[in-house]
C-alpha cells in the first residue's frame, strides 16, 4: 500500500561522493532536501582506493572547494599522508594527492550530512521516479512510500543491478558486499532512459602484520603539507604522516595470470560491461603490456585504526585460489594474508549524451544526475558532477539561471562537456591531457577561477569572497612592484647570480626579469629585494607563476577568447537538424542525438566536421535573424 510522505524540494538518490555534494549544495542553498542511501554506514564510502586527488583529480577537488563543496574540507580533516605530485614539472600539472583514513572520511562526511540544516538522511531503496507530463513530481521507495519533490538528483554510483565477480563466483551485491539496487533500473527504462553496463574493479586487501616491509621501498609524504581546501589553515595540517610502500610484480606473477586467463570473467566472456582503459586490471596489464617484466604495486594503509593494506596496481577478478598464488609472488607479500579478495563489479549507468550541460536529463524536467551513474570513474569526478547536479537542481527549483562551468574555466567544465558531447564507451577518467587550457586551469588558482561563481550562487560566504578579492589585489600590486624594481649590475648582484648558477648581468634589469629565469624565483631573489612586503605563501606563489609564465598565459588567454566566441553562439532548442541543407547525414544524426547548446559544443561532437560547423553556424545566424524579425513584427 502506497503512502505519501511530507514533500521536499530536492531528493538525492545515493549518498556516495556525488550524492553527498549534491545534497549539501541544495540544503546550503536553503532547499528542503532528502538524501536516500541503501545503507547509512556507506555514506561517502571509499570502496576502492584509499585516497583523494592525484593527477588532474587534485584539480577537481580544488575546484569543488572553490565552488563551496565539501570534499576538500573533509580530506583535510581525515588524511594520513599528503603529497604534491609532479612537483618537479611545471605548475600546470602539479596535483595534490592525499591518503585517507577511509573510516574517518566516511564518518566525518556522515556527521556533516546529519548536522546540515535543511537536510534529511534516509536509509531505504528508491525503486522509481514519479513524473507528470515529463516533469519530476517525486520518488518511490521499495516499501511503497512516495516522497513528493520538485527535483531529483540520481547519484547511484555502482549499485544499479550490481554484481561482483571473483573468478567463477558471482554475487549480486554492490561494492563491499552491500545490497545492490535492483529495481530502479527498470523504473528508469520505463521513463525512456537508456542504460548501459560498465565495469570496474578493486584489488585485494592484506593484513599489515603479515607483510614483509623489509622488501618494500617506503614512499613518504611531503615535508610541508599543502591543504586541499582554501579555507583550511595550512598550519593545522602539518602533522605526522604514515608511509606507503612500493614493490613490483615479476615474471612469475605474470605467468600465473596468463595460465589462468580462461578463468578470469573478463576474458571468459562472463563480464558484459566495459572496463576502464586507464585503470586496467592486472590481467589486462599482463596481456596488453606483455613486454614488461614488472609493474608497480603500491601498498597503502586504509586508515589509522585498521591493519588492512590496499594493494594498489593489482585489481583483479581472477578466482580466489589464483589470487592467492599470484599475490604471493610479489616481493614482500610472500606470506601475506588476504583480508578481502579482489573482485570486479558490473553495474548499470547511462550514456551521458542524454544530459544537458547542466546535468539535467533532456527528456525529463527536474531530473539531474551525477557521478559514476553518468559513465565516469573516480571519487573526484563523481563529487564534481554531484556538486554541479545539486547546484542546478537548486537553480531549477528556485527558478534561477543554471550554472555551466566552461572548458576554459575549470576541469569540471572539461569533465562534464566531455561526458555530454562524446560517445563514452568506457568509464571516463579525468586527465590533464584532456584540458586544452591547462596552464590557466592550475590547481593553485582554482579559487581565482571559480570562487566568484560559488559566491554568486550562494555557496561561498561574503567573508570568504572578500578574502579572495584582497588576495587578488595583493597579487596585482606585487606583480606591478617587482616589474618596476630595478636591480643593478654591481659586484654583489653578480656574485649572487653566480652562486645560483645564473648568467651575469650586462646591464641593470628588473626584479621581474630575474624571476623569469628558470633557475631563479621569487623566494630566492628576496635577498636582492630588501623592501619586499610581507605576503602569504598563496600570494607569492601566484606572483611567481604569473610572471614566469606570462607569455604562455597570454597565448592561452587569446585561445580562450576565440573559444568563448564559439561558445556564445547558442543553438535554439527547437532547431530541426534534418531541415538544415548542406549538413551531412552523419552530422544531422549526431547533432539530433546530442542536441548541443552552442556552436562550440557542436564542434566537439564526434562525427561533426568543421564544414558541418560552418553550415550550422550560417543556419543558426539566419534562423535567429528570422525569429528576431518575427518577434518585432508581432509586437
Amino acid at each position: 500500500m502506497e503512502f505519501t510522505y511530507e514533500p521536499y524540494d530536492v531528493a538525492v538518490i545515493g549518498a556516495g561522493h556525488a550524492g553527498c555534494e549534491a545534497a549539501l549544495a541544495c540544503a546550503r542553498l536553503g532547499l528542503q532536501t532528502i538524501i536516500f542511501t541503501i545503507s547509512i554506514e556507506s555514506v561517502a564510502m571509499m570502496p576502492c582506493n584509499p585516497n583523494i586527488g592525484g593527477s588532474s583529480k587534485g584539480h577537481l577537488v580544488r575546484e569543488i572547494d572553490a565552488l563551496g563543496g565539501e570534499m576538500g574540507v573533509n580530506i583535510d580533516k581525515t588524511f594520513i599522508q599528503s603529497k604534491m605530485l609532479n612537483s618537479s614539472k611545471g605548475p600546470a600539472v602539479h596535483s595534490l594527492r592525499a591518503q585517507a583514513d577511509k573510516a574517518a572520511y566516511s564518518m566525518r562526511m556522515r556527521q556533516t550530512l546529519e548536522n546540515q540544516e535543511n537536510l534529511t538522511l534516509k536509509q531505504t531503496e528508491i525503486v522509481d521516479i514519479v513524473t507528470e507530463n515529463d516533469r519530476i513530481t517525486g520518488v518511490k521507495t521499495i516499501t511503497g512510500g512516495i516522497y513528493p519533490c520538485k527535483s531529483v538528483v540520481i547519484a547511484t554510483g555502482t549499485y544499479l543491478k550490481a554484481r561482483c565477480l571473483c573468478g567463477e563466483s558471482i554475487t549480486y551485491t554492490g561494492p563491499n558486499g552491500l545490497k545492490a539496487a535492483n529495481s530502479l533500473s527498470e523504473g528508469l527504462r520505463n521513463h525512456g532512459i537508456e542504460l548501459v553496463r560498465f565495469k570496474t574493479g578493486t584489488p585485494a586487501r592484506m593484513d599489515k602484520r603479515t607483510i614483509d616491509f623489509s622488501k618494500l621501498k617506503p614512499q613518504y609524504g611531503d615535508r610541508k603539507i599543502v591543504p586541499f581546501s582554501f579555507t583550511t589553515d595550512p598550519e593545522s595540517v602539518q602533522k605526522e604522516q604514515v608511509p606507503c610502500w612500493l614493490t613490483y610484480t615479476n615474471e612469475q606473477t605474470h605467468e600465473i595470470i596468463r595460465e589462468n586467463l580462461d578463468r578470469s570473467p573478463i576474458y571468459a566472456g562472463v563480464i558484459e560491461g566495459t572496463g576502464p582503459r586507464y585503470c586496467p586490471s592486472i590481467e589486462d596489464k599482463a596481456v596488453r603490456f606483455a613486454d614488461k617484466t614488472r609493474h608497480q604495486v603500491f601498498i597503502e594503509p586504509e586508515g589509522n585504526y585498521t591493519n588492512e593494506m590496499y594493494i594498489d596496481g593489482m585489481s583483479s577478478s581472477l578466482p580466489e585460489d589464483v589470487q592467492y598464488r599470484m599475490y604471493h609472488t610479489v616481493p614482500g607479500l610472500e606470506h601475506a594474508r588476504i583480508v578481502r579478495n579482489a573482485y570486479a563489479i558490473e553495474y548499470d549507468c547511462i550514456p551521458a549524451r542524454q544530459l544537458k550541460s547542466t546535468l539535467e536529463f533532456k527528456a525529463i524536467h527536474g531530473l539531474f544526475s551525477g557521478g559514476q551513474f553518468n559513465g565516469s570513474s573516480g571519487y573526484e569526478e563523481a563529487a564534481a558532477q554531484g556538486l554541479i547536479a545539486g547546484i542546478n537542481a537548486a537553480m531549477y527549483v528556485q527558478g534561477r539561471e543554471p550554472v555551466i562551468i566552461k572548458r576554459s574555466e575549470g576541469y569540471i567544465g572539461v569533465l562534464i562537456d566531455d561526458l555530454v558531447t562524446k560517445d563514452i564507451r568506457e568509464p571516463y577518467r579525468m586527465m590533464t591531457s584532456r584540458a586544452e587550457y591547462r596552464l590557466l586551469l592550475r590547481q593553485d588558482n582554482a579559487d581565482q577561477r571559480l570562487t566568484g561563481i560559488g559566491h554568486s550562487i550562494g555557496l561561498i560566504s561574503d567573508e570568504r569572497y572578500e578574502h579572495l578579492l584582497q588576495k587578488e589585489e595583493q597579487i596585482r600590486k606585487e606583480i606591478e612592484r617587482v616589474n618596476s624594481v630595478t636591480i643593478g649590475a654591481g659586484a654583489s648582484v653578480q656574485n649572487f647570480l653566480k652562486e645560483h648558477g645564473s648568467e651575469p648581468l650586462r646591464t641593470g634589469t628588473t626584479l621581474g626579469e630575474l624571476i623569469r629565469r628558470p633557475e631563479l624565483g621569487y623566494d630566492v631573489l628576496g635577498m636582492l629585494d630588501p623592501d619586499r612586503p610581507a605576503l602569504s605563501a598563496e600570494v607569492t606563489e601566484q606572483v611567481e607563476i604569473e610572471i614566469k609564465y606570462e607569455g604562455y598565459i597570454k597565448r592561452q588567454l587569446r585561445q580562450v577568447e576565440n573559444f568563448r566566441k564559439m561558445e556564445s553562439k547558442v543553438i535554439p532548442d527547437e532547431i530541426d537538424y534534418n531541415q538544415i541543407q548542406g549538413l551531412r547525414l552523419e552530422a544531422q544524426q549526431k547533432l539530433a542525438e546530442f542536441r548541443p547548446h552552442s556552436i562550440g559544443q557542436a564542434s566537439r561532437i564526434g562525427g561533426v566536421t568543421p564544414a558541418d560547423v560552418t553550415v550550422l553556424l550560417i543556419y543558426v545566424t539566419q534562423y535567429n535573424a528570422m525569429k528576431a524579425k518575427q518577434n518585432k513584427e508581432g509586437n
